[in-house]
């Protein structure tokens, strides 16, 4: 039993709630603090782009728990944003200027949305990143406007074929050469993309935007170049930073998130870190890694729990990253990475058919895998890529027959 009197948990999104799940079935029976600076229990993110932006599902059904979370003997704090961190005398400094004492803390603030750097005087320009993000974007997509996404990475994708299927007229702008490139590399990026031009969505590759017009609210959108496109609404889906501002000056090491061991754990004692706010070590990866995605945060649980009852001595978590994405009918997921120049092999299908998987190599190993419509071969092949396999056996594997 940990000799910790009292945890705060400060961000209660998804790797918050598993990390106080996870504590609880450790066996910790002290008191827990949820920090939070939005006044919502916690709830799951990925239908904000899909299924709650339509209307189809409401607030209830995207809920982290729907038994409740009165088991969890949480003393919630919602709606209080940390401002500071003074790790010496074990204080988070609020907004408000109260300073909340802890005898472990777990920092699981997530990521903000990125914005650009004009238009902010304009309305109809939006960010999709919380729930109230959501519910501010979907009333105005009631409205049947015309919709124009900056980026196309995930969430600006999965934005966009929300819209198109609600009937919208809709636009993706994007400076790389083709949308999802980060993600899903140069063939499977510009395959999707296709699926976006079959439904009717307008893709401009390979160009900026230079700013907003119009008189109180975004009128149009100038791009690189010279072109406008006019639209009703923006959405800006550039990406997102970790949230740690308010962790300067604390003597946590920071680097693009919080740098944490293989377990969570921090340079200072009885502090944790999880989810997207930090930056594990991964053995697969030989070093520091911060990953953005749902999965991750679940895995990453249990383990920065451990490390924060148990203390150094918890293994680390060897991860191998998995994301998946809805657009129209397409069911896409990706595990490991796909690199530039990685070698590529379709295999159990074809993309033709929008049944297959596809496996990546580089250097003669496995390191990333997607899968459409084919998830258990995708998870087999996750499980391959953390073992070490060959590019060559991870083919013989999965050869079609």
């Amino acid at each position: 039993m940990s000799a910790l009197e009292n945890i705060v948990v400060v961000g209660v999104s998804l790797a918050g709630l598993r990390t106080i799940e996870a504590l609880r079935r450790e066996g910790y029976e002290g008191a827990i603090v949820a920090l939070g600076e939005e006044p919502h229990l916690p709830y799951d993110r990925p239908p904000l782009s899909k299924q709650f932006l339509t209307g189809e599902w409401d607030q209830e059904k995207i809920s982290l728990r729907k038994q409740g979370f009165d088991d969890l003997g949480i003393t919630w704090r919602r709606g209080e944003r940390a401002q500071a961190l003074d790790a010496g005398a074990k204080e988070i400094v609020l907004e408000s200027g109260e300073r909340l004492g802890y005898g472990g803390l777990v920092i699981a603030t997530g990521s903000v949305a990125k914005r650009l750097p004009f238009g902010r005087d304009l309305a109809g320009i939006h960010v999709l990143r919380s729930l109230g993000d959501a519910v501010a974007l979907r009333d105005e997509l009631g409205r049947s406007p015309r919709v124009l996404v900056v980026g196309a990475g995930f969430i600006g994708m999965e934005a966009a074929a929300t819209c198109r299927e609600m009937g919208l007229e809709v636009s993706v702008v994007e400076p790389l050469e083709a949308p999802l490139l980060r993600g899903l590399g140069p063939v499977l990026g510009p395959y999707v993309g296709e699926k976006h031009r079959s439904k009717g969505v307008e893709l401009r590759c390979g160009v900026g935007v230079e700013g907003f017009e119009g008189q109180g609210r975004v009128e149009r959108v100038r791009l690189a170049g010279g072109d406008s496109i006019d639209a009703d609404v923006v959405i800006v889906g550039i990406g997102v930073a970790p949230a740690i501002g308010w962790l300067e000056g604390s003597g946590l090491e920071l680097d693009d998130g919080i740098v944490c061991d293989g377990a969570g754990g921090t340079k200072l004692p009885d502090i944790v870190a999880v989810g997207d706010a930090a930056r594990w070590h991964n053995p697969l990866a030989r070093g520091p890694v911060r990953y953005e995605h749902w999965t991750s945060a679940v895995e990453q649980a249990d383990f920065v729990a451990a490390r924060l009852l148990r203390g150094p001595d918890v293994p680390a978590l060897s991860q191998v990253p998995y994301v998946w994405t809805d657009q129209f009918e397409l069911r896409l997921a990706v595990a490991g990475r796909i690199s530039p120049g990685a070698e590529m092999h379709v295999c159990k299908g074809s993309l033709e058919e929008e049944r297959c998987l596809v496996l990546f190599g580089r250097e003669g190993r496995l390191e990333g895998a997607a899968g459409l419509r084919r998830p258990r071969p995708l998870l087999g092949a996750r499980k391959r890529i953390g073992e070490g396999i060959s590019f060559e056996e991870a083919i013989a594997e999965n050869a079609d027959g």
